[in-house]
């Protein structure tokens, strides 16, 4: 069955599918491989999810590899213009801390508290720049 043998106990449960690939998108069932019907689910959740228009990456990592004190957060490398991320003022080497009333110890941190924002909420970020605290409030 699977490697997760809960996960695939799950499946089957939602599905009633055992024998064939099972996928799901946003709580929505594929049985067999309809790649059509994939990417239109795809899609369809890229569009209700927030973007946040800020490539990171680990802080602690990135910053011990450069001989920098590491701190745990996620370190800022690109902003999009036009962005929540930059109508903010987030800047490349800022290391993001908390986004809402989430601690952001990594960039997988970032990730998931950006999945969880409903679109057209309006949620604090906080980041170091230079060892100063900023706290803003970004509309996604």
């Amino acid at each position: 069955m699977s490697q997760d043998h809960a996960a695939a106990v799950e499946m089957v449960r939602r599905s009633g599918q055992q024998g064939v690939p099972v996928i799901t998108v946003d709580d929505q069932v594929v049985v067999g491989f309809d790649r059509p019907r994939l990417e239109r689910l795809i899609e369809g959740a890229r569009a209700r999810r927030p973007v946040f228009g800020a490539a990171v990456a680990d802080a602690a990592s990135y910053l011990a590899k450069r001989g920098a004190v590491p701190i745990f957060g996620a370190f800022v490398g690109k902003v999009s213009p036009g962005s929540p991320a930059d109508r903010i003022g987030l800047q490349p080497g800022d290391v993001i801390t908390q986004i809402g009333l989430r601690p952001i110890t990594n960039a997988e941190g970032v990730e998931k508290a950006i999945e969880a924002i409903q679109p057209g909420a309006r949620i604090p970020v906080t980041w170091t720049r230079g060892g100063q605290q900023i706290t803003r409030e970004a509309a996604f």
